[in-house]
């Protein structure tokens, strides 16, 4: 029962990610939650999570270096 509705909600998050992505909104929060969800079950969900939060964290501090200058 967990795990049905713990890959439900994720992949509802997927699908909000993928929706916002085409219309302006949150997308990546969306989509990083329904892969945290699919990480619990699934390695290569993983994997695709630490992927996503590599990307983000060298474009934050890209952005930063940008910014500050």
């Amino acid at each position: 029962m967990k795990k049905t509705l713990l890959l439900l909600l994720g992949g509802l998050f997927i699908l909000l990610g993928l929706f916002f992505a085409i219309v302006p909104g949150p997308s990546l929060i969306f989509l990083i939650a329904g892969l945290c969800c699919f990480a619990v079950y699934y390695p290569k969900a993983r994997c695709y999570l630490a992927l996503c939060q590599k990307a983000l964290t060298k474009s934050c501090l890209y952005l930063d270096k940008k910014l500050s200058r």
